[in-house]
């Protein structure tokens, strides 16, 4: 076993991946073996980063020196300055990780700094295709400690007191979940992962998949146990090609090491673990549907009561927690009860992992404890917004979820505040919203995706959602009429009461929100033709500011629709009947002569 100076950790999430962060690894071996250094510098690919607007990151260890924006052409000077000869390649560390000539650390850097990561905890950090590391990392001490020092109840019980949520969304009492299984008369019981992650923006779920799969493994086994199931299966999105594949590698050398399969750590309890790959439906994030696609079946959502804790696959009781959920769960066990419920709030304790996007300078996964302000998040670890743009809202819970406007931005991130709020928690999507956007377009977008997603099998979701849709193309069109916004208010009180399943409930959470902060907007399309924003096509008009005009005849020669006239050398004009306002003459005139009213 070689005993390396030096760990060159390269991001393998997907979104490093899609920027070649495997190529840059083989490269980045390559040219350290040429060296003669593959005996003193180890190469690892890992789980993701967590800061995607960066990537491809590369960490090297000891110093914990964090490159981002690395391509492959950079790969030579890397290893010959700083893997060869000591000396830190200053042009590619992230903009951050410098301050006043002081190189700071990655776990120093603000964006880390500020973060409490549990269910992130090793994501970043080990191999995930490699069990050893996550043992290393005291990795099945919790399974080991559950089947050999305590009873299912004992095991129940400790989930209880940890006052752990379910983190797909609705915040459910985990233990409680498990308690309702494991009580459920059966022959029979499954345990089941949903990894159906379908929001827009989301990418929680996947990055610990592929970057921490045995956590989830362990966890599996944890809840198989308790319960009195011999049975596991993860639902995963087939369009998370690199996840399925770590999935698949970890369930093997799980089983190669007795962790999965029969007689587990030689206590007689048996156990194994299947994937179930899903064809993309949104409504499979529904657990009854899930269940339903796992059946073989269409995905769509079962009536409840029964609740799958009694008649789920198959008919038989079935335990189902997200993958965020059971990652919380090994550090459980073995940090303790009391470890975890001082992180957080006395009615939310732990963490949440968040998919910050949107308008804020530091895209990516941040995991903080509960409680953390919106401000906090959005500023003091997001970076705030870019090109000093004034914060708008920010959007949470997904499809499902509601816009909250600056006011509150100190409000506490927890099931309780964002629900009073109107909106919700979710899987953990939080979108950022700066000046320029239009929060009537913002409904109309997200209504978009739920309308498409819509699996119509109650006439609530199928029809009402498409009736709320074209109302808000109506408006953001400039066709908007006296009397559409207290439609909209009443289709959606309609929905929320009606629909079959929590999605479509949810889905009119995004208009009601809008609606309650951001009526203004409203009332200025319908009844002024004006989008405040600027933002709907349809309701502005390009206009050439005579005065700042140098008659250069750039917006003309590329106008797409011949809408721009004028003389060389003297003011342009534009035709309002033939402009299609695709702002390419704003794009091309480089005297900022062009204004969208």
């Amino acid at each position: 076993m070689n005993l390396y100076r030096a760990h060159v950790l390269v991001c393998g999430g997907t979104g490093c991946h899609s920027s070649n962060s495997d190529k840059i690894k083989e490269k980045m071996e390559d040219r350290i073996k040429e060296k003669g250094l593959e005996n003193e510098v180890k190469v690892v690919m890992t789980g993701c980063f967590g800061l995607c607007e960066s990537g491809p990151n590369v960490v090297v260890y000891p110093e914990g020196v964090f490159y981002s924006h690395v391509k492959l052409s950079d790969v030579d000077e890397i290893v010959d300055e700083h893997l060869l000869k000591g000396r830190v390649v200053k042009r590619l560390l992230f903009k951050e990780a410098v301050e006043e000539n002081v190189i700071k650390s990655v776990n120093e850097v603000d964006f880390y700094k500020k973060q409490t990561r549990v269910a992130l905890r090793n994501c970043g950090i080990i191999d995930p295709e490699n069990i050893e590391e996550y043992i290393a990392y005291d990795g099945y001490q919790a399974l080991a400690r559950a089947l050999t020092e305590m009873t299912r109840d004992e095991v129940i019980q400790l989930v209880k007191d940890s006052g752990l949520r379910g983190r797909g969304g609705a915040g459910f009492p985990t233990g409680l979940k498990w308690d309702f299984t494991k009580k459920a008369s059966g022959d029979k019981k499954y345990v089941v992962c949903n990894a159906d992650e379908g929001d827009p923006g989301a990418f929680m779920d996947r990055s610990i998949l592929e970057g921490d799969p045995h956590s989830v493994l362990e966890a599996m086994t944890i809840a198989g146990y308790a319960v009195g199931s011999d049975q596991g299966y993860i639902y995963i999105r087939a369009e998370y090609p690199i996840a399925v594949k770590r999935l698949q590698i970890a369930i093997n050398q799980a089983r190669e090491y007795g962790l999965l399969g029969e007689n587990i750590l030689n206590s007689g309890f048996n156990f194994d673990i299947e994937l179930r790959l899903g064809a993309g439906a949104f409504v499979c994030g529904e657990e009854t549907a899930l269940i339903e696609s796992i059946e073989g079946k269409r995905g769509m959502p079962r009536n409840k009561p029964p609740f799958p804790a009694n008649e789920g696959l198959w008919g038989k009781p079935t335990l189902i927690n997200n993958v965020e959920t059971y990652a919380n769960i090994p550090v459980i066990f073995q940090r303790g009860v009391d470890w975890f419920r001082s992180i957080g709030t006395e009615k939310s304790p732990g963490t949440k992992v968040f998919a910050l996007g949107g308008k804020i300078e530091n895209t990516g996964l941040v995991e903080i404890p509960m409680g953390t302000t919106l401000r906090d998040i959005i500023y003091g670890i997001g970076g705030g917004i870019p090109k000093g743009k004034d914060f708008k809202a920010v959007q949470t819970g997904g499809p499902s979820g509601g816009c909250i406007p600056k006011e509150y931005l100190d409000t506490p991130v927890d099931y309780e505040s964002l629900t009073k709020l109107g909106s919700i928690m979710g899987s953990g999507g939080m979108i950022v919203m700066d000046e320029d956007n239009c929060m009537v377009d913002i409904a109309r977008f997200f209504l978009d995706f739920t309308v498409d997603e819509s699996c119509g099998k109650c006439t609530a979701c199928r029809i009402g959602t498409r009736r709320m849709l074209e109302i808000l193309e109506k408006i953001t069109s400039g066709k908007g009429e006296p009397g559409d916004i207290e439609k909209l208010e009443e289709l959606a009180n309609n929905i929320k009461d009606s629909a079959l399943c929590g999605l479509g409930q949810t889905a009119p959470n995004p208009v009601v929100s809008t609606l309650k902060y951001f009526r203004d907007e409203y009332e200025a399309h319908v009844y002024e033709k004006r989008c405040p924003s600027g933002h709907c096509r349809r309701l502005v008009t390009f206009v050439i500011r005579e005065d700042l005009c140098k008659g250069c005849g750039l917006c003309k020669r590329n106008c797409p629709n011949d809408a721009i006239t004028g003389e060389v050398r003297e003011a342009h004009v534009i035709d309002p009947e033939k402009c299609i306002k695709c702002g390419t003459c704003i794009e091309k005139c480089p005297f900022g002569a062009i204004e969208k009213r």
